[in-house]
């Protein structure tokens, strides 16, 4: 067996190497995926609750006032 012999049959598992590879990174990425998927289901208090509209109203009300309060601050710096 020579050299030529030897790379000549290892030549194909170098170009399979890429795409192999890559095939279980994908499919590795995909059963972390599925698991976290599954805990999310089997918790469902932990899902965040939707702000009710009077929550928002509050906040915008608040961050206007916070917002005037800065650019009168800046106008006064000026």
């Amino acid at each position: 067996m020579g050299i030529a012999s030897i790379t000549s049959s290892l030549a194909p598992l170098v170009v399979l190497a890429c795409p192999v590879g890559m095939g279980a990174m994908m499919w590795m990425m995909m059963k972390g995926d599925r698991r976290g998927r599954r805990e999310d289901r089997q918790t469902p208090d932990r899902q965040p609750q939707p702000a009710s509209v009077e929550l928002l109203r509050e906040e915008h009300r608040r961050l206007g006032e916070q917002i005037e309060r800065l650019e009168s601050r800046h106008g006064a710096d000026s």
